[in-house]
């Protein structure tokens, strides 16, 4: 009598749910589609998950359903049946950013966003993109702030590692003099920890201007409390080699060797 060879058992899936063993392994993890179209510009992140959900993506001839789905290089993909580029340049904005703003996606209180200003003055070209603000400036706080469509220059640009300057201007109370911000210059200590040493400079008795190398919350106007010269407004004039050159409550686009030299970042190496 015949007996069937034992069923081969499939081995155990692996603990981890997110990743699959062996998969991707030696090679760069693929992004998911509705990231990948954002990045791209091809529509907005929260737009480009509804159109997948509808119906409206496929890759490689088959209809997307999942906004998780990775895209494998070359994947051909269409949006509404017309082929879309995943090509994503790294684009980013200089945004003056008036007070009373929160720079946050979402108002409190009817309290506005930048969003709210930035967003409706974008060109088509420059709509489709999810807009990350590069760290972020208080409410009452003006200035220059950047905004990209390029995660990982986030990452570059706020870590205190990159050493990427902030110059800021801050108009305070007291009468400020050399005296008073010297110790600003060899690093003041603060509640969470000592602050770096900055660049400071008077441009008179009640202007003082603070170049700093960190992002830490508030810091420019604790460091300024700490030697006694408590802030009434404060501007930011720039980041790195990007000087803040639009009127309020506009922007413009950096190029690209502004991004290469001014924010010292090449896309793909950060």
């Amino acid at each position: 009598m015949n007996r069937k060879p034992p069923a081969r058992r499939s081995p155990p899936p692996s603990s981890n749910k997110h990743t699959h063993p062996g998969r991707w392994e030696g090679k760069a993890k693929p992004d998911w589609i509705a990231r990948a179209l954002a990045r791209a510009g091809v529509l907005p992140q929260e737009e480009a998950e509804a159109a997948i959900k509808a119906g409206r993506v496929s890759m490689n001839g088959k209809v997307v359903k999942q906004p998780l789905a990775p895209v494998l290089p070359g994947a051909a993909v269409r949006v509404d049946g017309l082929p879309v580029s995943l090509e994503a340049p790294t684009r980013v904005l200089a945004f003056h950013k008036p007070a009373e703003l929160l720079t946050s996606t979402v108002g409190q209180h009817r309290v506005g966003t930048v969003y709210d200003v930035l967003l409706p003055q974008l060109p088509q070209e420059l709509a489709g993109f999810t807009w990350h603000a590069v760290g972020r400036l208080d409410r009452g706080t003006t200035g220059l702030l950047l905004f990209t469509n390029d995660d990982k220059l986030v990452t570059h640009a706020t870590s205190p590692e990159t050493h990427l300057t902030k110059r800021y201007v801050a108009t305070v109370f007291s009468e400020a003099d050399e005296e008073k911000v010297e110790p600003l210059r060899h690093g003041v200590q603060l509640e969470d920890g000592p602050a770096r040493p900055a660049k400071v400079r008077l441009r008179d008795a009640h202007t003082v201007e603070v170049t700093v190398t960190e992002g830490r919350n508030h810091q420019v106007k604790r460091m300024l409390g700490a030697v006694g010269l408590p802030v009434r407004a404060l501007h930011r004039e720039a980041v790195g080699g990007v000087e803040l050159d639009v009127p309020e409550g506009s922007f413009r686009l950096l190029t690209d060797a502004e991004v290469a030299e001014g924010l010292r970042y090449t896309p793909g190496k950060a």
